[in-house]
């Protein structure tokens, strides 16, 4: 075992701990575009993950083309889910006070 086993074991700790703030956003958002938002970052966070994974198992070519495949799938998606709450939201176009419609029917 080497030195930088333990400072990778750690490393993953840290991530995994720096999870947890973002899983309160996933469940509790006010938003739909906050939970996606929270759920890319996990994504990003895992990615990286498994890359200290792979390099604490002697493996890290292996694992690093997980964490890429991972990490295309996660933004992949994450862009996916944008667009559908995209083109879902109702948007209200705003009024301009000056071009307002008049009270009687169609400007002459």
């Amino acid at each position: 075992m080497t030195l930088l086993h333990p400072f990778l074991v750690g490393t993953g700790l840290f991530m995994f701990v720096l999870m947890l703030p973002l899983m309160y956003r996933v469940v509790l958002g006010p938003t739909a575009l906050d939970r996606i938002m929270a759920i890319n970052m996990v994504g990003t966070k895992t990615a990286v993950l498994l890359v200290i994974i792979g390099q604490i198992f002697d493996r890290a070519g292996m694992f690093v083309d997980f964490a890429l495949a991972y990490a295309l799938l996660n933004f992949m998606g994450s862009l996916a889910a944008a667009r559908y709450f995209r083109r879902t939201r109702q948007v209200k176009p705003a009024l301009n006070p000056d071009s307002q419609p008049e009270a009687g029917g169609q400007a002459a």
